[in-house]
């Protein structure tokens, strides 16, 4: 089976192709390398495109029988989405109807989209189950919502078959060592800490320390990238097999670490003491996100692995010294 990963080159793509491959799927990674990184690619068919050029897509449908798309191509800043709805709208919504309009040219019906708990908005229920209300607070999560939208739509007239994936908080690098975060901007607080820790960041900003929670940090919910793959390559496989035809699915652990237990377990792991400055909350910013995983087990049988607080900063750790390693050679 050959599979077409979008965004493969990105901090979750390229641990998804990984799997992929461990698997002896055929991978095809489409990527613009606008943010994604070539050297997280362990293998695959690589080529450089972007999905807003329909000539680019088309052109891989008619090279590779392909079986199923899995698409992580995406803009995911929350506050750039903010500052500039116009570039989200565009891009996000452009590249998904234009992967579908040649998908569905080429009679490729299996569809698993890379989407976010930033659908949710304000939490009204905690955990948060797939059913929750869908009132996004930002461009960013508009844009996953109106995609969502499009694929009932396409699904009820075209026979489409998805597995929409609802991320919480992407976190970790892989257990090899081979893999890992790489943002640019980085934005994502567990890479922050360490990067701070490294030297690589001059100072930690704690944004928040008045939330009704049990130390005033807000709490979140973890999953480990590998643990976050490993759905991917499961939703795959119940979309071949025909035992799903659409469905969203939360991919998260139900369990919570505030920001301070955080930074207390990277200092822990690390023996360095973190130096922040504590900020007041962000626009937007809710007490507790934690997801409801009950969906995830019985639909895929997706168990964690690695999404313990101690794992994920250990796995992190240890990629963000290999990478400062390397710049410094």
């Amino acid at each position: 089976m050959s599979i077409l990963v979008t965004g493969g080159a990105g901090y979750i793509g390229s641990h998804t192709v990984k799997q992929l491959l461990q698997e002896n799927y055929e991978v095809i990674v489409l990527d613009n390398f606008s943010s994604g990184r070539e050297e997280l690619l362990i293998g695959g068919e690589i080529i450089r495109g972007d999905l807003r050029n329909k000539k680019t897509l088309q052109e891989v449908f008619a090279s590779y029988k392909i079986d199923a798309v899995i698409h992580f191509a995406s803009l995911i800043q929350v506050g750039e989405s903010y500052q500039n709805p116009q570039k989200y709208y565009q891009h996000n919504l452009l590249t998904s109807l234009n992967l579908l309009e040649v998908m569905l040219a080429h009679h490729v019906r299996k569809f698993i989209f890379s989407s976010s708990a930033a659908v949710y908005g304000e939490p009204q229920k905690i955990p948060i189950p797939e059913d929750h209300p869908l009132v996004p607070t930002n461009p960013y999560g508009q844009t996953k919502l109106f995609v969502e939208i499009i694929l009932k739509d396409y699904a009820r007239a075209y026979g489409l078959k998805f597995i929409s994936l609802r991320y919480f908080n992407a976190a970790g690098a892989d257990p090899e060592g081979k893999l890992g975060e790489m943002h640019e901007p980085e934005t994502h607080l567990i890479p922050n800490i360490l990067l701070t820790l490294l030297g690589q960041k001059k100072e930690f900003y704690l944004f928040g320390t008045d939330f009704p929670t049990p130390d005033g940090t807000a709490i979140r919910d973890y999953i480990h990238v590998t643990d976050l793959a490993t759905a991917h390559v499961l939703a795959v496989k119940k979309l071949l097999a025909g035992e799903i035809q659409t469905d969203f699915i939360n991919l998260g652990t139900t369990k919570g670490y505030s920001v301070l237990e955080v930074i207390r377990e990277a200092e822990k792991i690390t023996g360095l003491k973190l130096n922040y400055q504590r900020h007041p909350r962000r626009p937007g910013d809710v007490p507790i996100l934690l997801a409801s995983r009950e969906r995830a087990r019985q639909k895929l049988g997706w168990e964690l692995h690695y999404s313990d607080l101690e794992t994920i900063i250990q796995t992190a750790w240890a990629w963000h010294q290999k990478v400062a390693t390397s710049l410094h050679r």
